[in-house]
Order: structure tokens, then C-alpha cells, then sequence
């Protein structure tokens, strides 16, 4: 496709729906930059927590940010994107549970979201790109030209999540999961700065009972038909 076709794909939605691995697929079945937003708000509650940083203190926070640098780079050996925190790779970390438990508080600090969403819309300026996360279709680009939600039952997402946590060697209870993604759920959607919610005109896709095959092959389908227009 001719890079003037070329458009910016907004997905959100619940945590454990597949999102990220999701729009990688489609990223690379169409060329795109793939953009994990999510990585991003990881990444910032590592240094946080890392560096002691207290939440309920602003000027800390505003410190913090202005020593955080966080990019993107593809590792060969895997096909993988690798989340680069200041010059270190820290891609298995922030996907542990001490950092799953953290997100959702760090997330919502004013302060942060308008950090990230800075570097975000940076990074999408020249189009082409999927980017995945919680308002990027509301608020970080709300002008994309496909939108896409995300959902699926809460404990099809849990054992997704166990399975993913088990192929890294860590043992998490289903119920223990289970809590932490209805936790994050109700603080996503109840944040006061730009929280979790469906754009008017995205579209739905339900997952309980999709493959990452059948909902990446959606999203591509969907996109294909815009890129024509």
C-alpha cells in the first residue's frame, strides 16, 4: 500500500483481551509501526518503583518523568518489540505481577498520562502505524481513522494471562489474576483523566471466543477497506 494510503489504527480496550498481540499481527501484516502504549505506562511504573517514587507527590513525579526515556527496538532473534527504559531492555520485568499490581494507580497520574500521551502522538505523526492502550482512540488520537474496541469476558482473560505468565516461569493464582484484572478494569474506567471507554465510532470486537488469528484477521479486513477508501 502507497504510504499516502496509509492510516493510524486506535485499539483499546480491557486488559487480557489480546490487544497488544493483536495489533502486532496487524502491524506486521500490514507494514505498520507497531506502538505498545502499555509497555510505555509499564515502563514508567518500573522506574517509579525502582526509584521509590511517591505517587502522592507531585514534584517527585514531575523529577521522575523528566529522567524517563523509553523506545522501542525490534530484536531480530525474536521478531519481537523490546521495551528500552533508559538504555535497558526491561521487556520481561514490567510484565511481572509487581509491576501488573502498580500500573493502573501510576496510569491515572495526570502528570504521566500527559508525558506519555506527548511522546505517543509524536510517534504517530506520520500515520501507518497500531497503537494499543486504554484512550488512545478517545484521546490520543481521536481523529484516527479506525478506531476498535476491545473486550472479553474477565475470566477467559485471567486464564489467558496465567497461561502467558506460566510460558515465563511464573506461578500466579487464577483467582489472584482474576481480581487484579477486575481491579484494573474499575480504575481504568473510573480515572478521572481520559478513562477507558469505547469511541463513538469504533468498532466492537469481542474476543471471549476468538482466536488471536480470527481477531488480528478483523482488525487487517477492517483496515484494508479503509485504506481503500
Amino acid at each position: 500500500m502507497n504510504d499516502s494510503h496509509k492510516i493510524i489504527i486506535a485499539i483499546d480496550g480491557f486488559s487480557g483481551c489480546g490487544k497488544s498481540t493483536t495489533a502486532k499481527r496487524v502491524a506486521k501484516e500490514l507494514n505498520y509501526i507497531y506502538i505498545d502504549t502499555g509497555a510505555m505506562y509499564r515502563a514508567v511504573t518500573l522506574y517509579f518503583y525502582r526509584q521509590e517514587v511517591d505517587i502522592n507527590n507531585d514534584s517527585a513525579i514531575q523529577t521522575a518523568l523528566q529522567n524517563i526515556e523509553i523506545r522501542f527496538e525490534y530484536e531480530a532473534a525474536t521478531q519481537k518489540n523490546v521495551t528500552i527504559l533508559n538504555g535497558e531492555a526491561v521487556e520481561d520485568e514490567i510484565r511481572q505481577m509487581h509491576i501488573s499490581e502498580r500500573v493502573s494507580g501510576v496510569s491515572a497520574l495526570p502528570a504521566v498520562r500527559e508525558a506519555m500521551v506527548a511522546q505517543q502522538r509524536q510517534m504517530g505523526a506520520g500515520k501507518g502505524i497500531v497503537m494499543d492502550g486504554r484512550d488512545i482512540g478517545t484521546n490520543v488520537f481521536p481523529n484516527a481513522e479506525l478506531k476498535v474496541f476491545m473486550q472479553a469476558d474477565v475470566q477467559i482473560r485471567a486464564e489467558r494471562r496465567q497461561k502467558e505468565l506460566q510460558a515465563k516461569g511464573q506461578e500466579v493464582a487464577l483467582q489472584k489474576i482474576a481480581d487484579n484484572l477486575s481491579e484494573r478494569d474499575h480504575l481504568d474506567s473510573t480515572r478521572i483523566q481520559n478513562p477507558l471507554r469505547k469511541a463513538e465510532d469504533a468498532h466492537i470486537i469481542d474476543t471471549t471466543h476468538l482466536t488471536i488469528e480470527e481477531q488480528s484477521q478483523q482488525i487487517v479486513d477492517l483496515a484494508l477497506a479503509v485504506e481503500s477508501n
